[in-house]
């Protein structure tokens, strides 16, 4: 099917046909005096009162959108993915107006498949698909890496990433979504001190650097605790064969397991821990474990317990509105932030509003002195670095096959 643009002509265009007709030999007053009505339009039109059709807005703007989609991790990029489309779908059918004109929001998606490496073709492919602002990614690894390609272009890069690196890259264009590792960190090592006590604690991660360095923060708040690390390690994040670490943390008679490995990796772990009968013990993860996959593993062991800076949709005063649109639209409930990304959706589309334009580096420049109205958290506002202001950490407990808050703060 072939699509028709009407075309819509400036008044300068008009201008200069005017003038060739007079040139033509029409009267030279009444000439003079369109001339002079032309004139005046276009100068209304430079002035900033000009006609819709001169409007520098496209009709659609491009929202990418970077996730893992695939492998592992693709139940919590798809959920990710789902909270843009959600907000998009909801501003497209209210008539979505930058600057005077309706626009149409289009989402462009890319699987990172939770790769460096992938995580850079995306956004290179991004660029090339001519966005104006990313919601990506989910892994730290993934996000540190592709932020200069963002960067490069001016492009806002608004991820769920929690390493602090990532606003450590002196570039304007990185907004983080939740609190970050520094802060996690503290209330792992905190929490499993106070409420965990034992006389022997593991430290597992998963080589990552979202997995490795808050894994290092939390071993260093037990220390300053003074609670004994007696087992340390790290593993790739495809792991899923721990039957000599079992036989490890059974041999040290680990009593509490602190650990940054996905869900996949900790159900793997708690089977191979079920197999020798080393199940006396607790386990308290970071976000990745706090998924509804976890549910299988209720009653395995004696706590499962997970940290997270991504705080349920439920505890939200209309975070029930948005779980019931959400599970109409989709079919299932959220497995992890959706929430957030659908505010950042939102927030994103009023900096697109404030900056009147569809240009990457305005709408980074909005998106730093903005106080976002965030229909599910609140308020999305950024300091000079992208850090979120007043984020949050909160700690999970896994009962009766769904994660119930035991306690958050901002402050551990």
């Amino acid at each position: 099917m072939t699509t028709f643009k009407r075309e819509h002509r400036c008044p300068a265009a008009s201008v200069q046909e005017g003038t060739r007709e007079g040139a033509g030999g029409m009267d030279r007053r009444r000439w003079g005096a369109r001339m002079a009505a032309l004139a005046a339009v276009a100068t209304l039109a430079a002035a900033g009162g000009g006609l819709a059709g001169c409007s520098k807005v496209p009709d659609t703007i491009r929202i990418g959108v970077a996730q893992p989609l695939s492998g592992n991790l693709a139940a919590l990029g798809q959920d990710l993915l789902n909270g843009v489309t959600m907000a998009v779908d909801e501003l497209n059918r209210a008539g979505f107006m930058v600057d005077g004109k309706r626009v149409t929001l289009e989402v462009v998606a890319q699987d990172d498949r939770a790769d460096p490496a992938a995580g850079k073709a995306a956004a290179q492919q991004l660029v090339k698909d001519g966005v104006v602002a990313v919601i990506g990614h989910l892994n730290s690894g993934v996000s540190i890496e592709a932020a200069p390609i963002y960067g490069e272009k001016g492009i806002p890069q608004l991820a769920i990433s929690t390493n602090p690196r990532f606003t450590q890259l002196n570039l304007p264009t990185t907004f983080r979504l939740v609190a970050n590792d520094t802060l996690q960190a503290k209330a792992m090592g905190s929490f499993a001190a106070t409420q965990l006590s034992h006389s022997s604690y593991a430290v597992l991660d998963d080589g990552t650097p979202y997995g490795k360095g808050l894994a290092d923060g939390a071993a260093q708040q037990l220390a300053a605790e003074k609670k004994q690390v007696t087992v340390r390690q790290s593993f790739d994040d495809r792991t899923t064969d721990f039957t000599a670490m079992a036989a490890k943390l059974q041999a040290a008679n680990v009593g509490v397991i602190v650990t940054t490995l996905n869900d996949f990796q900790v159900l793997a772990l708690l089977e191979a821990l079920k197999k020798i009968g080393h199940t006396r013990v607790s386990v308290l993860g970071g976000d990745t474990i706090k998924t509804t996959d976890m549910a299988r593993a209720d009653g395995l062991v004696d706590g499962l317990y997970a940290t997270s800076p991504v705080l349920e949709a439920r505890e939200f005063i209309t975070g029930r509105q948005f779980l019931e649109k959400y599970t109409t639209q989709f079919k299932k409930p959220p497995a992890y932030g959706g929430h957030y990304t659908y505010d950042a959706m939102y927030v994103l589309s009023a900096a697109i509003k404030q900056a009147g334009s569809a240009d990457p580096q305005a709408i980074g420049k909005a998106l730093h002195a903005i106080n976002g109205y965030a229909p599910v958290t609140g308020t999305m506002t950024w300091d000079a670095a992208g850090e979120l202001r007043y984020g949050a950490v909160g700690v999970y407990s896994l009962r009766g096959g769904r994660w119930e808050m035991r306690m958050r703060s901002d402050r551990w």
